[in-house]
């Protein structure tokens, strides 16, 4: 991304959308170090305020004007802003924070009708893309981790993209060689999220007693049990996929929309499992998650029992 006379910044994902603002600001300072800044909100902004702020400076320094709140802004804004696309400033940057909705549609078409640079800040909702995410972190950084590693990682931290890149930033400043599945269970083994995983691993490996004592610890510690539940979910997921797929572990990965080692171990682990077995494991964690959900007055006992189903379900050998 390169700074322009207009930039927008949509989408809902705030981190991304912060991240967006620092990297056009970053590289309008490395053109101009004495560039003038100036930050408005679109919904509490003044008629004419835009205009006084990018007119040309009695010394000629660059100007970059950041403005955010565009989802909610007011009519003047709207005037002002269309008026601007018609005739940018040469000498001024104006990036431009829209968080998603249909305020100020009128304005966002005129930016990509115009040819403006937009960055789309999407939430990252799949695996997939939260695995991309890491993999990225760490390659920008000169940085090696392992494929488990960056799994394990998600799985412990994944559920906010902003706390998923300080888990990043983290391990990178820290690490002092590649990092690996052991490092990151030290650093974020004992969150939720990851304990979730260490219960669905030990039933996914038919050690029911590990699960169920691992289990147990969670809970008695506050663990939630709907994260445990779709753990096991999510494991469940990936086996009936991979089991019903041909192809060679690429093409499948590819298909599915999955890591090729995440492919390979799901075809490892499945198996050791009937077609039986796992649809009965299916069936008892989709009745679990809707009774931690609400419909039992026992969730703890339903996540037990769900938990026992599928380590019995595993063949033995």
């Amino acid at each position: 991304m390169a700074p322009a006379a207009v930039v927008l910044v949509g989408g809902p994902e705030d981190y991304l959308g912060a991240r967006a603002m620092d990297r056009v600001r970053g590289l309008v300072r490395e053109a101009a170090p004495d560039v003038e800044v100036t930050q408005l909100n679109a919904g509490s902004y003044a008629a004419g305020s835009l205009a006084m702020n990018v007119s040309p400076s009695l010394f000629g320094e660059q100007k970059l004007i950041e403005v955010d709140g565009l989802e909610s802004m007011n009519d003047a804004f709207l005037a002002d802003a269309l008026k601007y696309l018609a005739a940018p400033e040469p000498d001024a940057v104006l990036v431009l924070r829209h968080g998603g909705g249909v305020r100020g549609k009128k304005l966002l078409d005129a930016i990509k009708a115009g040819g403006w640079p937009v960055v789309d800040c999407q939430p990252l909702k799949k695996e997939a893309e939260k695995i991309a995410f890491v993999t990225a972190e760490f390659k920008a950084a000169g940085r090696r981790i392992e494929p488990q590693a960056v799994h394990a990682l998600v799985n412990a931290v994944g559920a906010q993209l902003a706390e998923l890149a300080a888990a990043c930033s983290q391990l990178i400043a820290d690490a002092t060689t590649a990092v690996d599945a052991a490092l990151v269970d030290k650093y974020y083994g004992g969150r939720v999220e990851a304990t979730a995983f260490k219960v669905a691993d030990a039933a996914m490996a038919g050690n029911g007693p590990l699960a169920l004592s691992t289990l147990r610890h969670a809970l008695a510690t506050g663990a939630d049990p709907v994260p445990i539940v779709a753990a096991l979910a999510s494991k469940l997921r990936s086996l009936a996929k991979v089991a019903g797929a041909q192809g060679s572990s690429a093409q499948i990965a590819k298909q599915l929309g999955m890591q090729p080692w995440l492919v390979e171990q799901a075809q490892r682990e499945v198996r050791r499992w009937t077609p039986e077995g796992l649809v009965r494991s299916i069936q008892v964690t989709a009745e679990a998650d809707a009774q931690v959900k609400g419909l039992s007055r026992d969730p703890v006992y339903a996540v037990e029992h769900a938990v026992t189903v599928i380590a019995t379900s595993v063949r033995s050998s």
